[in-house]
Formats: structure tokens, sequence, C-alpha cells
């Protein structure tokens, strides 16, 4: 199983940037995905999440109303649209595989597989 996650970089404060996390070597159709980031010194924190058919999305509140997530399960590729882009959203961006998750949707608990991360960063 791969999880490739991209199209993270540099950002001025407010810009915006697209997310994808192409997935492979799993059936993409019957998991649940998320993104959760880690900044350094930090815990890995939830961001988003999307239910397994792509039409229930999940988002921490830091994020709603500023973030965006699909699931394309045709192209099986995740996509996390970030806009009003603030410098303490700079951190790594790993998307993430769950083939089952209750309710937790936001723990990385109950996710089996990762990937390598995306490094954001947001200059002031």
């Amino acid at each position: 199983v791969q999880l490739q996650a991209c199209g993270g970089g540099l950002v001025p404060a407010g810009g915006s940037l697209r997310l994808s996390c192409a997935a492979s070597g799993l059936d993409f159709s019957v998991y649940h995905m998320g993104w959760f980031r880690q900044a350094p010194g930090k815990e890995r924190e939830f961001v988003s999440a999307m239910d397994r058919s792509g039409t229930t999305p999940y988002y921490a509140d830091s994020m709603k109303g500023r973030f965006t997530i699909s699931k394309n399960n045709a192209r099986n590729t995740l996509f996390l649209q970030m806009n009003s882009l603030k410098p303490e959203d700079t951190a790594l961006y790993y998307c993430a595989a769950a083939r089952f998750w209750g309710s937790a949707y936001d723990r990385p608990n109950v996710y089996n597989f990762w990937g390598q991360g995306t490094l954001v960063t947001v200059s002031s």
C-alpha cells in the first residue's frame, strides 16, 4: 500500500494550496480517508476526514470554512483544498487510510496506512 501526498509548498499568509494524496495497493473505495498535520515540536493533529463514499466530510474546528476535503474514488485520490492559510497552518501534512473508524475519524490510531507527508509553510 502506498499513499503519496504532494502539493505542499511555501505560500504567504492568506494564500491557498491544494494537497493531493494518490493511493495504490488498496481498494480505495472501501477506505475512509483523513488528513493530519504535525508542526515542529507538536503532536500530530487531526485536520479533516472523508468517509469511504466521499459524501460525508469532517473538519477540525479551526479548519472549518477554510479547508475543503474531497475524495475521488475513480481516481484513487484524496484532496485537501486549503484557503486563507495562516502561519499556524505550517506543518507536515499526512494523508491516511482507515478501513473502519466507528466515530473516531479524528484519532490517528484508527488509521491503517499513512503517507510520507508533504510540507506546508505559510509565511507571515
